[in-house]
């Protein structure tokens, strides 16, 4: 059966239960596949960088398989300062990416580049910020160069939350009030992670733009054109199931990416 992988941040990995309503858009993968085995390899905290030396991308590339689809999505976390995370755009996060590249290829599998979605970031007077900078210019620049796919989430996302502004993606990202959920009794304001509507129509977009690249064949896709309640259809992993997971998930250290 085909495979496809997801490497990655917290925007993208699979959340436990005690984490809910936060929710990663490659949890929300499955409603749109079908046919496939989904692996979601994302962690939370991980870099380009930091998912290469501690491990993660050697597991990946251990269960790679010809025909196989990687998806990439790095950023924010490697515009985070600090040795163990932080790269720069067209320096050692091309030199990077590039790598997850051709160890990819070398296993005959297919490497896809996804672009981070924004944070949501608006000043007082209302004008949407990027804060990702330049690294989702990098990335396609890097795309363009060694004819890799590019799923542009980066623009999409910067296109929706605009439309929506800054009260209305609210729905989109994890605000929540003191008391309205049991894992945050004291409530929350981040602009950085999705709940579920937001990882649904997220996914529905990656996945969409599955579909119409011709990533995988049309039987593999379901339900893009459907509606349905985001909050009763995502899975939550139990967190024992999670925390043997990210634990099982690491190979041998990749330390000395490409430059």
């Amino acid at each position: 059966m085909t495979a496809v992988f997801l490497s990655g941040g917290s925007s993208l990995c699979d959340r436990p239960r005690s984490m809910a309503p936060m929710t990663g858009w490659g949890q929300a993968m499955p409603l749109f596949l079908q046919g496939v085995d989904l692996i979601n390899c994302a962690r939370a905290g991980a870099s380009s960088k930091s998912f290469m030396e501690r491990g993660r991308l050697a597991w990946v590339l251990d269960h790679l398989r010809p025909g196989d689809l990687h998806l990439i999505s790095f950023g924010p976390n490697d515009a985070k300062p600090g040795a163990g995370l932080h790269t720069e755009p067209f320096y050692d996060y091309q030199g990077n990416l590039r790598r997850y590249v051709n160890e990819t290829r070398l296993r005959g599998a297919h490497p896809v580049l996804v672009s981070s979605h924004e944070r949501s970031v608006f000043d007082k007077f209302g004008n949407f910020r990027r804060p990702l900078g330049l690294y989702p210019a990098a990335k396609r620049e890097l795309a363009g160069q060694m004819s890799v796919p590019l799923i542009d989430l980066n623009e999409w996302s910067v296109a929706w939350w605009r439309q929506l502004g800054p009260q209305d993606c609210r729905q989109v990202f994890l605000y929540l009030e003191p008391g309205e959920h049991p894992n945050y009794p004291d409530g929350v304001g981040d602009n950085s992670h999705l709940r579920p509507y937001g990882a649904v129509e997220v996914a529905r977009y990656v996945v969409g733009e599955m579909r119409s690249r011709g990533l995988l064949p049309g039987q593999y896709f379901r339900n893009l054109e459907n509606q349905f309640d985001a909050n009763q259809a995502v899975e939550f992993l139990d967190d024992a199931v999670s925390e043997r997971i990210t634990k099982e998930r690491v190979g041998r250290s990749m330390a000395g990416a490409a430059k």
